[in-house]
């Protein structure tokens, strides 16, 4: 397994690895979407994304995650978190008809600091001060980098804020689930609940799709098991408060497709946005070090004199 050769010396770098390269493919899921989505229903696009995904499991897992599914005890955690996860993406985007695209990231980019409260609450987690910094800093980085200009109160606001929040507490289960789970089963249950709800409105929504289109659907289905099997082990391995600062870099990777894919050129503000973004990572990965030889001196001397 991947993560098992990375957490080998350090789970918790391994952990912030996996979930930065979740980042990355969330980041080509969500530009697959933006290109698809002026033309398909977005719940056709869900469905079409998470039944790609849920074949993709079922054929790494065969009979032996069936057995698992029958045999957990961890199933309405796991239906939980897969109806968490579904409102918080239709809460997201049925408010980008309302605001901008900079207003919307913004607001969204609230969950990192989400998870590292309720990581303190739910999870009874120590959040040391570098974890607060990294996640303030990355912060400031977004707004920096978005410059919204002014943000006026309603329900698309609203909306944006209520999906930062479950997307934040759907993180907190990931990580409370995966004590007891395993990551393809989560990505199971969770696409599950994508299909079946979204596929009992097909009927009424359906818009066929080119062969262009099917196959640009099957590869957001190819990106979207990916970011979730990564960002899964990736909070298996580190506490949920570690890794949420480095959901800010997905920020730099959708301001690069943008300007690929659609040619938009980023404002200067947007790179001083970026490099605050690196450096709230850089804080929590050097606190993260500094933290780590703190605790290595202080077991020193015990071991010399347990000899």
């Amino acid at each position: 397994m991947i993560a098992d050769r990375l957490s080998a010396r350090s789970p918790r770098m391994a952990g912030i690895l996996l979930a930065s390269g979740a980042y990355v493919l969330f980041s080509v899921q969500d530009a697959a979407v933006k290109w698809l989505a002026t033309g398909y229903p977005i719940a056709e696009l869900l469905f079409m994304r998470s039944t790609a995904i849920m074949l993709l499991v079922l054929a790494i897992g065969r009979s032996r995650l069936v057995m698992q599914v029958l045999q957990s005890r961890s199933k309405l955690p796991l239906l939980l978190r897969g109806a968490v996860i579904l409102a918080a993406w239709l809460c997201y985007y049925t408010a980008s008809r309302k605001l901008q695209l900079a207003e919307m990231v913004t607001l969204y980019f609230g969950a990192p600091m989400m998870i590292t409260v309720l990581s303190v609450f739910l999870l009874h987690e120590h959040v040391g001060w570098q974890r607060w910094a990294g996640t303030s800093l990355g912060f400031v980085g977004v707004v920096v980098a978005c410059a919204p200009g002014g943000v006026h109160f309603g329900w698309p606001v609203v909306l944006v804020l209520l999906a930062a929040a479950l997307w934040a507490y759907s993180n907190i289960l990931v990580r409370q689930i995966s004590r007891t789970e395993t990551t393809i089963m989560q990505m199971l249950f969770s696409n599950g609940a994508f299909v079946i709800t979204c596929g009992l409105v097909l009927p009424w929504i359906w818009v066929t799709p080119s062969y262009a289109d099917l196959a640009l659907m099957a590869f957001l289905g190819l990106a979207g098991a990916g970011g979730q099997y990564l960002l899964f082990e990736g909070f298996r391995l580190a506490a949920a408060s570690l890794v949420a600062p480095f959901e800010y870099s997905s920020l730099i990777w959708a301001f690069c497709l943008s300007y690929i894919i659609w040619g938009d050129v980023p404002r200067s503000g947007v790179f001083l946005g970026a490099a605050i973004i690196i450096a709230s990572g850089f804080v929590v990965v050097f606190g993260e070090w500094l933290a780590g030889r703190k605790a290595a001196a202080s077991l020193a001397p015990q071991q010399s004199r347990g000899k």
